[in-house]
């Protein structure tokens, strides 16, 4: 009877606390026949169009992972407006997708957490530089260990969170060369278990969502522990953005288990937060519908206010835009 129960809440929908945004019907468009797969990564460009990192054929369940390369395109792009395909790139080259940050000059950085590397390409694919050796983990300041995301500052530097493995952030030079590290496994301040997403503000702070410890902690550049937001209202957060409006926008993935229907989902939605970590606006929930979201991954917000989310196992990407 639960498990009857359980399914059955995969095929209802769930209703929305607070339904401060709508979903845009239709958006992206791709050619018939064309499966997106496990989407995990997304951010905008300096034109507002929408780049997104994905697993295509490959599928990751945490246990067991593909050992070939992903044969079709990971990276695509996206006309913002009309969700027209406008190129796609990255073939023959990942064999895990995970995190996609666009810096200042529109290079695209992403992370492979199989193959335990973070890599800078130019807009149209041109590899630039590559962290970390070839499917090979460590903990010394030249390896990774499933590195999930990365933030890049005005000057350059950047910082990876260093992840699933070794729960530390590592902060690099405009060129590569290591600078330093803080974080280990733990949960007192400035420990992390499973720092997923990073966001970085134009004055330098850096915010990790935490997401085994389900909070959002907050840096200096050089590592110095300045807050936490954790509190019920803003759940287990899997990614953060710092939109152009000043606010913040939280992926809240909740407790979802390894397996769908192992507990009932709590949580699956998308928040926005004012610069105190409080919920100012919320939408989404847990569900298959259009405007629901399954496991919600990343979140990126354009300058006209449109908000993009990627949904691991929902395997899409879906845009919202305020309500008017």
């Amino acid at each position: 009877m639960l498990r009857t129960i359980l399914l059955s809440l995969l095929i209802t929908p769930f209703i929305a606390a607070a339904d401060d945004y709508q979903v845009v019907h239709g958006w992206p468009k791709v050619p018939e026949g064309f499966v997106l797969g496990q989407v995990s990564g997304v951010d905008l460009d300096s034109h507002g169009n929408v780049f997104v990192f994905r697993r295509a054929e490959h599928l990751w369940l945490g246990d067991r992972a593909a050992t070939e390369l992903i044969k079709s395109p990971t990276v695509l792009l996206f006309d913002a407006k009309s969700g027209a395909l406008l190129a796609q790139w990255g073939e023959n080259f990942f064999l895990c997708p995970h995190g996609l940050t666009i810096d200042a000059e529109d290079n695209l950085w992403l992370t492979d957490v199989e193959l335990h590397q973070v890599f800078k390409f130019t807009h149209d694919g041109k590899l630039l530089m590559t962290l970390g050796e070839h499917a090979k983990a460590g903990t010394d300041s030249k390896h990774f260990n499933k590195p999930t995301d990365v933030a890049v500052a005005p000057d350059g530097t950047f910082y990876v969170s260093d992840g699933y493995g070794n729960s530390r952030i590592m902060k690099f030079s405009k060129e590569g060369k290591f600078i330093a590290q803080w974080g280990t496994r733990g949960d007192g301040a400035g420990e992390f278990h499973t720092p997923h997403g990073l966001a970085m503000e134009n004055d330098g702070k850096i915010y990790v969502a935490d997401r085994g410890n389900a909070r959002i902690q907050i840096f200096d550049g050089d590592g110095k522990h300045l807050g936490t937001w954790k509190d019920k209202s803003i759940g287990r957060p899997w990614a953060i953005c710092a939109a152009t409006d000043g606010f913040f926008y939280i992926v809240d993935g909740g407790d979802q288990p390894g397996h769908p229907i192992a507990s009932v989902p709590d949580r699956a939605r998308i928040l926005k937060v004012d610069a105190t970590g409080s919920v100012v606006a919320s939408f989404g929930s847990f569900g298959n519908y259009d405007g629901q979201f399954f496991w919600p991954h990343d979140i990126a917000v354009g300058r006209d206010g449109s908000v993009y989310v990627v949904d691991i196992t929902g395997m899409r990407v879906q845009k919202f835009l305020p309500r008017k």
